[in-house]
């Protein structure tokens, strides 16, 4: 059994960035700059955009961190979206979810310029992935491709079964792994709370790829031996013998399903630390896109 580990490759990817940052300085050009926007103080949320604030730091990016308050407007907030839009100096920018619930999310996401989505939600970057063609892919789903990428895991000819279907994770991963090229070209069941005997169809799997945030939902009896499992989930468990008052448990039952794996996340430090490493991959294509736009 492999560990799929996601902090080591996350770590690998920011210095390739650094370096390509390093020389990007010494040719005189303009280094990428990602903002982040963040409406309210859910704690989860400011500690992810935090989290991403220092990624930039680290590989030489420039970052801007928008703060708004929970009841800002959905005028405000698209007015906001609007300037980074419009600002030359913002290659890219993402705006962190969830919205509180005065603000329709899918307004906001349809708002911002596809050129600069590095979070890669806009339905133009979507269908453009979704066709083969050059896009920013969402941050996770890249993350878990460059993981079985750098690993080389098997993918072609293979049953994929992804667990969860939303448009952040489940959907896109489907997608990307029917596709033509590796990591892709496997057969792919996606699964979601309507399929039934999922037991039946994920222990015939040779990747399972889970992203529900149903911690242990996983079990060594769904998963057939020498499989692939990545885990997306990420749910803090209560857990009164821990200093914290709880433990960060994935979606799958990791201590028995484990022994059963050729390959696996684990959780924390496996697709989590990918996450914020394809968004700083994502913000410098476009600022090479925008160099090459403007002809430089």
């Amino acid at each position: 059994m492999t560990i799929l580990d996601g902090k080591k490759v996350s770590n690998d990817i920011k210095d390739e960035i650094a370096e390509e940052v390093k020389q990007m300085k010494a040719r005189g050009e303009k280094v990428p700059h990602l903002a982040a926007v963040i409406v309210g103080n859910d704690g989860a949320s400011l500690t992810y955009v935090n989290s991403k604030v220092k990624a930039c730091e680290r590989v030489g990016f420039e970052s801007t961190l928008v703060k708004m308050s929970s009841t800002a407007s959905e005028t405000e907030l698209l007015k906001k979206i609007k300037e980074l839009n419009e600002d030359p100096d913002i290659d890219g920018f993402i705006v962190q979810l969830p919205l509180p619930t005065q603000i329709d999310t899918q307004k906001v996401l349809l708002t911002v310029n596809p050129d600069k989505d590095v979070d890669g939600f806009h339905p133009m970057n979507f269908g453009k992935m979704a066709l083969d063609m050059s896009s920013f892919i969402p941050a996770t789903p890249y993350g878990i491709l460059e993981l079985l990428e750098r690993y080389n895991v098997e993918t072609k000819g293979k049953h994929t079964v992804v667990i969860g279907r939303s448009h952040i994770v489940g959907r896109p991963m489907s997608i990307l792994m029917g596709r033509k090229g590796f990591p892709g070209n496997s057969t792919v069941t996606l699964t979601h709370s309507y399929t039934k005997n999922i037991t039946q169809i994920t222990s015939q799997a040779d990747i399972i790829i889970t992203a529900l945030g149903n911690p242990e939902f996983l079990k060594a009896e769904m998963v057939k031996d020498g499989a692939v499992v990545i885990d997306v989930g990420i749910t803090r468990v209560p857990d009164e013998t821990r200093e914290r008052g709880y433990r960060i448990t994935g979606d799958v039952d990791y201590k028995n399903v484990s022994k059963k794996t050729s390959f696996i996340t684990p959780v924390p430090g496996g697709v989590g630390p990918m996450t914020i490493a394809m968004l700083l991959k994502n913000t410098l294509l476009a600022r090479e896109n925008h160099r090459l736009a403007q002809g430089l």
